[in-house]
């Protein structure tokens, strides 16, 4: 296939850091621990199978690991956010992500591409699914449910090969096996996995999708739901949600 399809126009990279005031009456200002702070490099670095040199994840549990060495978010979504949240100086790299790529979006990207990213080669496992920490980031208590309403979610890479990437590469799409599964549509099947369970099931077959995904969509009620209770927990005040992400 070979075809240049998209261009990581920054590499962004951060490590997890303590935030927030104990105490503070703001539930949004009291203490949190994430790496979402991620700043954009001008130089090559190296992915690993669990990272980029100089990145890793708050809370192991629900981040990264081998499925998910690389978060992807489109520039293209950036205008909407910089209008939707009166932010017109929103950055490459705010939403945590580690490739801020142009060319695709959730509707041309599909479960289980394979792309070549300078030394490397990637493939594409599952959609990424909203946090409160987005939340915390911008102050905005329902921004994780706004995000997700929108779509704009990007989605996770694993590393097949390990090697430098830098900024402006070209992501080159040299394997499709599963045109079926956009994530545009992974997306929508996760959310709603409790009512349609057949589609859940499906798309939990697919060979390329994430252990993690997988058994999420093989128990219906750890996934569909988690955005909303998240979001729930901050919008009522009452703190942090249990689990974290």
């Amino acid at each position: 296939m070979s075809t240049a399809t998209a261009t990581v126009v920054s590499v962004n990279v951060g490590m997890p850091e303590q935030r927030g005031q104990e105490g503070d009456p703001d539930v949004l200002r009291r203490p949190w621990f994430s790496s979402i702070f991620k700043s954009p490099i001008d130089h090559p670095v190296r992915l690993g199978l669990i990272n980029l040199e100089g990145d890793s994840q708050g809370d192991r549990k629900v981040h990264g690991g081998v499925d998910r060495s690389v978060n992807v978010y489109p520039a293209e979504h950036y205008p909407y956010w910089r209008s939707e949240l009166g932010l017109p100086d929103l950055a490459y790299s705010v939403f945590g992500e580690n490739f801020t790529t142009i060319g695709q979006t959730e509707n041309s990207v599909c479960i289980g591409d394979i792309y070549t990213v300078g030394e490397a080669v990637v493939q594409v496992t599952q959609p990424r699914l909203p946090c409160w920490k987005l939340a915390r980031r911008f102050h905005i208590k329902d921004l994780a449910v706004r995000w997700r309403v929108t779509g704009r979610v990007g989605w996770h890479l694993r590393t097949l090969q390990e090697g430098a990437v830098s900024p402006n590469q070209e992501m080159v799409l040299e394997e499709r096996p599963h045109p079926e599964w956009t994530i545009e549509r992974a997306f929508a099947v996760i959310v709603n996995s409790k009512k349609d369970r057949a589609s859940a099931l499906s798309l939990a077959a697919c060979p390329a999708l994430s252990d993690y995904q997988r058994r999420a969509l093989g128990d219906p009620s750890s996934v569909a739901d988690r955005v909303e209770v998240e979001s729930a927990a901050l919008v009522s005040d009452s703190g942090v949600p249990p689990t974290s992400d």
